[in-house]
């Protein structure tokens, strides 16, 4: 059996080995070191090569912002409408308004004239003048150009004002109208008329959005028989350009 005295000397050896395996800070009595919660660390860090001893401490800035691109653009234009198409003449007692398209490809010389080529299509019947049994649907086209000038108010809307000539036919068989008394819809005759608007530039460069209407003289549709007779057409659509 082991003695108490035996017993003693052994919890004394495992203290003192236990004593010189701790830490230095552990002998003197003091506390290991520790960090309050909100101190700050600092990493040291190599500097760059090729500069020594600097350091910089400034954040990278983020670039200016470019200023938004004008809401228009100057050069070829391509214009289409869609609307209506109707007639203030004689010809209104044959036919009603009809479904109209209208095309036109220009150049802007300046910021404030073009010059264009137009061609147009509608679609109209004889409804007015004839029954059922005898009405008969036809088109009508023509061709044209002018020219545009444009007064802009801002830089995103404008108005324009434009004149323009050419030639218009309604597309029947012969002697359709001449029986009517509209024996010169039939050939290609001459036009002349105006056109009002306002376009609205969107924050796509290229794109615009129009609103227009216009009159004209559309000589071939006077009816030859029956008394004097003034040819007028009106025309009101929207529209997209595109501005290349």
């Amino acid at each position: 059996m082991r003695t108490p005295a035996r017993t003693l000397v052994a919890g004394l050896g495992f203290l003192a080995a236990t004593g010189l395996a701790s830490p230095a800070s552990a002998q003197d009595g003091s506390a290991p070191p520790t960090l309050a919660p909100d101190a700050q660390v600092t990493i040291a860090t190599a500097p760059p090569e090729g500069k020594t001893g600097e350091t910089d401490n400034t954040l990278p800035t983020a670039p200016a912002e470019a200023p938004p691109p004008r809401p228009r653009k100057k050069g070829v234009v391509l214009e289409q409408t869609l609307g209506m198409l109707g007639f203030g003449g004689q010809f209104r007692h044959v036919a009603p308004p009809s479904f109209w398209m209208h095309m036109q490809l220009g150049y802007e010389l300046l910021n404030w004239l073009m010059v264009f080529g137009s061609g147009e299509l509608a679609f109209t019947s004889s409804d007015v003048s004839q029954d059922a049994s005898h009405s008969m649907a036809f088109p009508i086209y023509g061709f044209g150009g002018g020219l545009r000038a444009t007064v802009h108010v801002t830089n995103r809307f404008a108005f324009f004002v434009q004149g323009e000539g050419g030639a218009l036919t309604a597309y029947v068989p012969r002697d359709s109208l001449t029986i009517l008394g509209f024996r010169d819809a039939e050939n290609l005759n001459g036009q002349i008329g105006g056109r009002i608007g306002l376009e609205w530039y969107q924050i796509d460069r290229h794109l615009a959005l129009t609103a227009q209407g216009g009159l004209r003289d559309a000589l071939g549709f006077e009816k030859v028989v029956g008394g004097a007779d003034l040819p007028l057409m009106w025309d009101a659509a929207l529209g997209l350009r595109y501005t290349f």
